[in-house]
């Protein structure tokens, strides 16, 4: 039988995230994070991630992560190009493997992120 989890609104909304620290790598600020990972039975990883305003590198991606921004703000630099994008509510992004950039939470910053 094929497992299936559906995840309403006010799920997400009310979701119980569990603190999990200061993101590694922090360069500023103090960027404590909570999350609620989500069990798909899957090889790749799904959940809520929520971080607190500061920012931290991610050298040389060894995955790729697309997130749906649910509320807050970041920038997001190519460490290559110097290229900055604001991502807040409603964005879209795709993290690819191998991609070094900074992160730089604005504003507390909450992600639907999935890993593989």
């Amino acid at each position: 039988m094929t497992s299936r989890t559906i995840l309403h609104q006010t799920d997400i909304t009310n979701a119980p995230l569990i603190p999990a620290g200061q993101r590694k790598g922090r360069g500023a600020g103090d960027p404590q994070l909570r999350v609620m990972p989500i069990d798909t039975g899957s090889s790749g990883r799904i959940g809520l991630w929520e971080c607190a305003p500061g920012g931290w590198p991610v050298i040389d991606r060894i995955d790729t992560e697309v997130c749906y921004t649910l509320s807050g703000r970041a920038t997001l630099t190519d460490q290559d190009s110097g290229w900055a994008v604001e991502v807040a509510q409603g964005d879209l992004v795709i993290l690819s493997v191998g991609w070094t950039c900074r992160w730089d939470v604005i504003s507390p910053v909450t992600n639907i992120y999935v890993i593989f």
